[in-house]
């Protein structure tokens, strides 16, 4: 798999993990014009934000609520990395559910994305563009 992923979705989320430093940020993945083109950011309440992360489940309710009424599809998630460790965690791996989304982690410079597929994450290729 290949996708697209805007400069400003990537800019937007680097911003957001340097200001969470050193917890974990994380939030949704929007497709707009076939690419990933906007997030949702999102409070992480994972007990353990240092380490862990979990969407707040509104965030993800008030997304799904308006992709099915013709907003923007999710395209998936993405966290960071404090640790500086850029690959799934053992613990991401876990949480995994096999729905095809995309989780995009950010680790300090480093960008990485994987698709949640049936037999687990596998990494996507991606292209960074303007718009």
């Amino acid at each position: 798999m290949h996708i697209e992923v805007t400069r400003d979705v990537l800019t937007a989320i680097r911003a957001e993990a340097e200001q969470a430093h050193p917890q974990e940020c994380c939030g949704i993945l929007l497709w707009a014009g076939g690419r990933v083109a906007r997030i949702i950011t999102a409070r992480n309440v994972h007990p353990a934000p240092e380490t862990h992360f979990e969407i707040d489940p509104q965030a993800l309710i008030d997304a799904h609520r308006d992709e099915r009424a013709g907003g923007p599809a999710i395209a998936g998630y993405y966290h960071s990395h404090p640790n500086g460790r850029s690959g799934l965690s053992a613990q991401d791996r876990r949480n995994g559910a096999g729905d095809g989304k995309l989780w995009l982690v950010i680790a300090g410079d480093t960008v990485t994305i994987w698709e949640d597929g049936p037999d687990g994450f596998t990494s996507v290729s991606y292209q960074v563009i303007e718009r």
